[in-house]
């Protein structure tokens, strides 16, 4: 899959980016980089192969699962204008 110079110019309109037309060159040779890498990634024989959870044998050092804070919330509500069972109330900004 490769990239236009239109297609460049498309994100960068949806990223608000403002690219000089060598900016953009660059963007498009190495965004096909990319998808030349993706697609010869893909071409690779995965068959047998078990998905890791993390490419290194690590093992998680745990610790117990104590309480080691106070609760606040009160403290930090009490200045809020309005409270319903311990979440701030806003007023509805969005129309439905």
């Amino acid at each position: 899959m490769a990239l236009t110079l239109a297609d460049v110019e498309k994100i960068a309109k949806l990223s608000r980016l403002s690219l000089s037309e060598e900016e953009k060159a660059q963007n498009l040779q190495e965004l096909n980089d990319i998808f030349a890498m993706v697609e010869k990634m893909q071409t690779v024989d995965t068959e047998g192969v078990e998905p890791m959870a993390h490419p290194h044998e690590v093992a998680l050092r745990l610790r117990e699962d104590t309480v080691t804070e106070t609760d606040h919330a009160a403290e930090y509500q009490a200045v809020a204008p309005e409270v319903r069972n311990r979440l701030y109330i806003v007023p509805q900004v969005i129309e439905e």
